[in-house]
């Protein structure tokens, strides 16, 4: 069961991309949604606090927005807070591993969905890494819609898509409908099978 890595940048459809895997058999697992489960905890919750202050939990719950504003404006901030999450999302993600491999039957292909994949250095955990790329218009539409108010990749830590891309195992370019999208993502598990075979 090949184990891949899928990232892409803002507004690119990472998130409709694994969506699309599971449609098609994969097992799939958002970090993202990892961070959101371990800001809820008291541990997290409580560090956050002791480094910024209350502002960034108001009312007990971790303000993500407020931790982005912090780090993106300090590499100390963003190295402090990598070493408190990167761990803990890694142990998660190995037992999330080790059970999808006990699965009968087991799914075709096991996502996780890293959207600092290659900036984490994180690429060599993965049999096969994906990247979600689309036109700078459209990603700048959807980053719009979700209030982003740019894909300028957040300043120097992210890479732009096309770096992403020449990186990657393989590229989807996301610029259609979701259907097509599929189309895509199925031709590139065809290809997993056979060289898996």
């Amino acid at each position: 069961m090949p184990f891949v890595g899928l990232t892409g940048g803002i507004g690119a459809g990472k998130s409709t991309a694994l969506a699309a895997l599971e449609r098609l058999g994969a097992a799939v697992l958002s970090t993202d949604q990892l961070v959101h489960q371990l800001y809820r905890s008291d541990d997290i919750r409580d560090a956050v606090v002791g480094r910024w202050g209350d502002e960034v939990a108001p009312g007990g719950s971790v303000d993500r927005t407020a931790v982005a504003e912090r780090v993106f404006g300090s590499e100390d901030d963003r190295r402090w807070l990598e070493q408190l999450l990167w761990p803990r999302v890694g142990e998660r993600m190995a037992a999330w591993r080790a059970d999808v491999a006990r699965r009968e039957p087991p799914p075709i292909v096991a996502v996780v969905e890293v959207p600092l994949l290659f900036e984490a250095g994180m690429e060599d955990g993965f049999d096969v890494t994906l990247a979600v790329v689309a036109p700078e218009e459209v990603r700048a539409q959807r980053a719009a819609g979700r209030g982003h108010a740019s894909v300028d990749e957040r300043g120097a830590r992210h890479l732009t898509q096309d770096e992403k891309s020449q990186r990657a195992t393989f590229t989807v370019c996301n610029d259609a409908s979701i259907a097509d999208l599929e189309t895509r993502l199925s031709a590139i598990l065809e290809n997993l099978k056979t060289t898996e075979r």
